[in-house]
């Protein structure tokens, strides 16, 4: 079963999380000072800037909770955490990337300590903070664990590049918590040229092959001997001698697996067939896995998604089935897809709404109505009431998600344009209109509120409304509801505005509307295979 947590994630790996419980961690953090971590919905004409919230701000500031993150590092325990952030913060001053690495190394200190002994982290990161990554990584596991720097190349060329090189890969930072880790060996599938450079010999039935050195890379003078073959020519070994001994030369030659050279004095070699082979080990070098194309059927529209083949590969290294996978910044979910689909238990975090509420769609979408359990968000009237006090934001988002509408937003949480939300639909199955979303999280409202959401729709030439109300709505809100009229269509009349509360929304309520757009919400990819076992 999978597990999503809406939070802060250093509260919830504090409260939830237990120590030595996870067996895979694989985090993506964000830190860019010129950019907003967001969730982008394309409308159906494709303008993003139709129906953009920007939800996931750059916060990474110096102030009262980077100077708490860096006390609690302090006083962690981990000495050598500490003193590194110490010395970064002599030289860095109190800044942006100051406060990004403090409340980053508190939270590394805690994917630590809930690694199992085998357990692996993964660290993805772009070129800004890569190099401070690092020393605090090394400060948090030991240098001694890090395993490797895994370089991808997450798009092509750029051609606006001048004085300097284009900036077309991020780094993977590879530690695990101790000597013995978890570790499936993956392969490379070459393409056909990549093939005939590698296999270049050919066998009279076609079968491709190298020929590979059987000498041993060490000195073992016990595979020191002469080896008469099935040629009739006795070959010497290397003076390191041979890579096998006798019985398995022996069987090499039944196969007709040995090479034979053209002189006599010449080395024997081993042919190795490509139809025999996995494939090649994996580099530290990533270049095979593609950035998410524009018109791609996994892309959801989140800025920072990484492709699922990235995640699958790296989850199927450092995992087993049934084991835990972890990721605290989990974003749109492509991590948690892709240990779902590969069979393990998962843990995704994440401090918006609006990005729980896409995951769960995208899980649905591909495997189907599998559980998930949601910590974090409302449950019933008394847990909105509470999200609508503490963040009317957060609030906003989550109410939007409830009716799938696509949130909208300006560039700044405090503009009001009166649209929290559209609800694209196609009342003849062909052309899509839109409804706009209001949402009102105060105790008080009223028929203003109405009367603001007709004027919206009319000036959004918007085909209905829909008014989302955490307060029971008035009579008289109800009647200018009803003034607005009916949308009328071929397919029947439908109130131009509605009122629907939250409480009715738990009950199953939701906008009454023509057919609804599904191409709106990008869907995930449909896992084949999966869904009827998941079930």
């Amino acid at each position: 079963m999978g597990t999503l947590y809406y939070g802060d994630n250093l509260t919830i790996l504090r409260e939830h999380v237990k120590d030595e419980s996870v067996d895979l961690v694989y985090l993506d953090p964000p830190f860019n000072s010129n950019a907003s971590y967001n969730v982008l919905f394309k409308a159906p004409d494709g303008h993003e800037s139709h129906a953009q919230m920007e939800a996931f701000e750059d916060t990474w500031h110096w102030n009262e909770t980077a100077e708490k993150a860096f006390d609690e590092v302090m006083q962690s325990g981990n000495s050598d955490a500490a003193e590194m952030l110490r010395a970064m913060r002599s030289f860095l001053h109190d800044n942006d990337m100051m406060a990004y690495l403090a409340m980053m190394a508190v939270r590394l200190i805690e994917l630590h300590r809930v690694l199992k002994p085998t357990g692996s982290l993964y660290l993805h990161c772009d070129p800004v903070a890569s190099h401070y990554l690092k020393i605090l990584l090394d400060s948090t596991f030991g240098a001694q664990f890090f395993r490797n720097e895994i370089v991808w190349k997450r798009t092509f060329a750029h051609g606006n590049v001048s004085r300097r090189y284009g900036d077309v890969t991020d780094a993977i930072f590879y530690y695990s918590k101790s000597a013995d880790f978890i570790w499936n060996q993956q392969y490379k599938q070459l393409n056909e040229s990549e093939l005939a450079e590698k296999y270049p010999n050919k066998d009279p039935d076609g079968r491709r092959w190298q020929s590979v050195t059987l000498r041993n890379p060490g000195v073992r003078p016990n595979l020191h001997f002469p080896y008469k073959a099935s040629n009739g020519i006795t070959y010497q070994p290397h003076r390191n001698g041979w890579s096998c001994n006798q019985e398995r030369l022996e069987l090499y030659d039944r196969e007709g697996r040995l090479h034979f050279p053209s002189r006599p004095e010449g080395a024997l070699r081993l042919k190795m067939y490509e139809d025999k082979s996995l494939g090649e080990r994996l580099q530290s070098l990533w270049d095979d896995i593609p950035p998410i194309g524009a018109q791609a059927q996994e892309r959801l529209g989140y800025p920072t998604q990484k492709p699922q083949l990235l995640l699958e590969r790296i989850v199927a290294t450092s995992s087993n089935e049934g084991d835990l996978v972890l990721d605290p910044f989990c974003g749109c979910g492509t991590t948690v897809h892709a240990a779902q689909k590969l069979n393990r238990e998962w843990i995704g975090i994440d401090i918006t709404h609006l990005a729980i509420s896409l995951i769960q769609k995208r899980l649905r979408d591909a495997f189907g109505a599998i559980p998930i359990e949601v910590h974090g968000t409302p449950k019933d009237l008394g847990g909105a009431q509470a999200l609508a006090a503490q963040d009317k934001y957060q609030f906003q988002w989550w109410a939007v998600s409830l009716v799938d509408a696509v949130p909208y937003g300006g560039k700044k949480k405090g503009a009001d344009t009166g649209i929290d939300g559209y609800i694209y639909f196609k009342p003849d199955g062909k052309i899509t209109e839109k409804a706009v979303v209001s949402v009102k999280g105060g105790e008080n409202v009223g028929v203003p509120m109405v009367r603001e959401l007709i004027s919206v729709v009319d000036r959004e030439t918007a085909k209905m409304g829909v008014l989302i109300t955490l307060a029971e709505p008035t009579g008289p809100m109800k009647k200018e509801a009803i003034a607005a009229g009916f949308y009328k269509t071929e397919y029947g009349e439908f109130p131009k505005i509605q009122i629907l509360t939250i409480e009715q929304i738990f009950a199953g309520q939701r906008p009454h509307m023509p057919w609804i757009d599904p191409t709106v919400f990008k869907k995930a990819k449909l896992e084949k295979g999966k869904q009827e076992k998941l079930l």
